[in-house]
């Protein structure tokens, strides 16, 4: 498990490798801790790498939703893996995010 980021303006880039459960939560926590300090207005979390969500991963992604505010376009989650892709649309979150 691997949770890197980086900021571009006002953008806020997530990398989640391998498992992202809740031994990602600590650094998954640092990366969304930067939003408001760095007044970021959209988010992309990069799922390529990413080979297991589990349902901490689906509340973590849940509290970075809390921080963004109600815009469904601030969030992208994108190159989920067909796996990763399909718990996600189970948790319905392609009501709350933009998958991609």
């Amino acid at each position: 498990m691997s949770v890197s980021s980086s900021i571009s303006g006002t953008k806020l880039t997530i990398n989640i490798s391998g498992r992202f459960d809740f031994a990602a939560h600590k650094d998954f926590r640092e990366a969304i801790d930067s939003i408001s300090s760095n007044h970021i207005n959209s988010v992309v979390v990069d799922m390529r790498t990413t080979d297991y969500v589990d349902s901490s991963a689906l509340g973590m992604l849940l509290m970075l939703k809390n921080q963004m505010g109600d815009s469904k376009d601030a969030i992208s989650l994108i190159n989920a893996k067909p796996e990763v892709k399909k718990i996600l649309e189970i948790a319905n979150f392609g009501q709350l995010f933009t998958l991609a």
